[in-house]
């Protein structure tokens, strides 16, 4: 019996630490107003982009870090293309010398074979069917082998042209479509710090940076919503422990689904990579479409692939704004006027007694702000006293605040909603966008896993490196307790 409590003590220690750790990131990362939002601008300046970029925003923790890999990635793609467009053409040639003799030999069987049935007077070689694949594979190659600078002109200049007219258009819709999905385009912008043109990966970077910063967004507006329920029962401004518990869990909600896409992303982001690295051969490779099955459909694939990453990144969008929706409008339902989540989706009150009691936050929030930050006593004093005043007109306008029971029910059956039905719908989506073969045959079971699921295969890894210190201590309980 006791190891047994020790087993489950070990195991509830280190949950409640990952979950410490994760709740005191995301509380850090709202530096300025944890008690209401009546406006975006509020919820801005906490999170770090008073200035409406949201490239600049707190929260994302390895956003740096993916900006340097970017760089490193870069100038690694282009000392690749250097040493692959040297030698490139030099295999095109070699494939054209080889498709050239099989080419010949064939014909000619087929032409001696022909002509052992027909009369002396009808025996004759027909070039043409030599002549025209020839021909015609000849130009594909002379046309790629100008692209990669086979003849003094193209090379890694021409390469990165077709990088930016393929993968920047395609990405940079996508990461639009995905802050409109949000709503946040409607209150900000993203511009991050842009990787010179010069670098490969600038046309990719860019844009996964302003994906990552949106999701980003979204995921600090939930958990915003879930600090201010937190406090307000805290301070006693309404609610009681129940409400505190209900705040608690929908910060959780928002930090495990925020771990959990920024991953989905890695998936994505990490094909992306692969089809800039290896440009050069899928444009090469585009010369013997016609000729060999092994190249055909090389670069079209490449290039559904790159649509499909576009589907992704607005799937994965989708996926944090339906959750953020359905909170963000239960906690409207049950706490009229509060501000308690920003108004990323257009909220407002709708009732003149929402109305007032928004009214009460939004002046309370101007006057307890100051230098960005929220004076949380300025607040209590100044709620206290105006709550007094609205409820002479609407009497019982505030009791909503001790509705935590209903809220923390609530937030249970989303979580398990969210979970087991409208993220299993959309990772459907996700999984049926193209992908490359090569993804495709490895993992496991060679069934898709491994490189066709990069962010999973991290996330594996996390959870790995995360158990070992506890599958150590339970193996030490299990051999000396």
């Amino acid at each position: 019996m006791k190891r047994l409590l020790l087993l489950y003590l070990v195991r509830v220690v280190f949950i409640a630490i990952a979950l410490g750790v994760g709740i005191w990131y995301l509380s850090s990362s709202i530096g300025g107003s944890t008690l209401s939002y009546t406006s975006m601008d509020t919820f801005l300046t906490a999170i770090g982009a008073p200035d409406g970029n949201i490239a600049n925003a707190n929260g994302c923790f390895l956003c740096t870090y993916i900006n340097d890999l970017f760089i490193v990635l870069g100038r690694a793609a282009e000392n690749f293309w250097t040493a692959m467009l040297d030698n490139l053409w030099i295999l095109m040639a070699l494939g054209f010398g080889i498709f050239l003799i099989v080419h010949t030999i064939k014909f000619f069987m087929k032409s001696i074979t022909e002509a052992a049935k027909l009369d002396t007077s009808e025996k004759k070689f027909v070039f043409n069917d030599w002549f025209d694949p020839a021909w015609r594979l000849g130009v594909r190659i002379m046309i790629v082998g100008a692209i990669i600078g086979a003849f003094g002109m193209g090379g890694i200049s021409a390469i990165k042209t077709l990088s930016s007219i393929t993968i920047e258009p395609v990405m940079y819709v996508g990461s639009q479509l995905s802050m409109a999905a949000t709503g946040v385009l409607d209150y900000a912008e993203c511009i991050p710090s842009a990787l010179p043109q010069t670098n490969p990966m600038s046309t990719l970077a860019n844009s996964f940076m302003c994906i990552v910063a949106n999701v980003n967004t979204v995921m600090l507006a939930g958990a915003a919503g879930g600090f201010s329920l937190m406090n307000y029962a805290w301070l006693g401004l309404g609610g009681g422990i129940l409400t505190w518990i209900a705040g608690l869990l929908t910060v959780i909600m928002f930090l495990v689904v925020g771990f959990d896409l920024f991953f989905d992303l890695l998936s994505v982001i990490f094909k992306l990579i692969f089809v800039i690295i290896f440009l050069p051969f899928f444009v090469a490779a585009n010369a013997f479409e016609k000729t060999w099955k092994m190249a055909s459909g090389v670069l079209t694939r490449a290039l559904d692939m790159l649509i499909g990453a576009a589907v992704k990144v607005i799937a994965i969008s989708l996926k944090v704004v339906i959750l953020y929706a359905i909170v963000s409008f239960s906690g409207r339902e049950i706490f009229p006027g509060s501000g308690i989540f920003p108004p990323l989706l257009k909220n407002s009150p709708e009732t003149e007694q929402s109305i007032a009691v928004h009214n009460v936050f939004a002046i309370c929030e101007a006057q307890a702000t100051q230098n960005g930050e929220v004076d949380k006593d300025l607040f209590t004093e100044c709620f206290n006293a105006q709550k007094v005043s609205v409820e002479q007109h609407y009497p019982h306008a505030f009791d909503f605040l001790h509705d935590g029971w209903g809220f923390l029910i609530l937030m249970i059956g989303i979580y398990c909603l969210y979970m087991y039905v409208l993220s299993p719908k959309v990772d459907k989506l996700i999984a049926a966008a193209p992908t490359i073969t090569v993804f495709k045959k490895t993992g496991e079971d060679g069934g898709g896993g491994g490189l066709d699921d990069f962010g999973g295969e991290m996330r594996k890894f996390g959870k790995l490196a995360w158990n070992k210190p506890k599958d150590w201590l339970e193996k030490y309980i299990k051999e000396n307790v």
